[in-house]
């Protein structure tokens, strides 16, 4: 890798680690108040941990705070056969989604937890999405370009339609941002990120 290629990465680095630690830190409010209202819901467990893949193929273990019922995975593979899943699975009205997971999941609050993966180098703020291992099978060779890199808390298809684009687009969409990635782009995306995140009927989120 060339020198201006690793400073990028150095500071692109640099940048995530900052950010993500003043985003745990005034996470931390939120994510109490949201624990309790999990907790009044249906009294299980406030986080969800699930192994995605990363960078070079890695697996890693994600977290968000849980937005679906407790047996939401053993659920998975009856709506499978429900839904036209073209690479990844989203269900728009998935009944699995509590009270409580649709306004956060709204808001993207259930990725606060992420930040965490950030300082810990599994993720980055801006990247692809983290794909499931059984997705990442799956993968042709072009869409396998997307474990080049970090995944992201968000990225570049996120503020293009988020769950609206289909999974060919996403794949476009993550390589035209892996081809030119940059402080600069994260920076981009991440303030088209937050303006996204305040309540839209067509923010495409679900």
């Amino acid at each position: 890798m060339s020198m201006k290629g690793n400073f990028q990465n150095l500071s692109i680095r640099v940048l995530d680690f900052v950010f993500a630690a003043f985003g745990l830190v005034v996470s931390i409010i939120p994510i109490a108040i949201i624990a309790l209202l999990i907790k009044m819901e249906d009294g299980g467990p406030v986080f969800f941990i699930q192994k995605r893949v990363g960078q070079d193929g890695t697996v890693f273990l994600m977290y968000k705070i849980r937005s679906m019922v407790v047996e939401a995975e053993e659920l998975r593979n009856e709506l499978l056969a429900q839904s036209d899943v073209d690479g990844m699975f989203k269900m728009k009205d998935d009944p699995r989604v509590t009270n409580v997971g649709v306004f956060i999941r709204k808001h993207s609050l259930d990725e606060l937890p992420q930040f965490w993966n950030v300082l810990k180098g599994d993720m980055s703020l801006v990247g692809p999405r983290p794909a499931l291992i059984e997705e990442a099978e799956t993968y042709s060779e072009v869409a396998k370009q997307r474990l080049t890199v970090k995944p992201g808390i968000t990225g570049l298809w996120q503020v293009s339609g988020r769950s609206d684009v289909s999974f060919d687009t996403m794949v476009e969409l993550d390589l035209q941002y892996i081809n030119n990635r940059s402080v600069w782009q994260n920076g981009v995306i991440l303030f088209k990120t937050m303006i996204l995140v305040f309540p839209s009927e067509k923010n495409g989120a679900y």
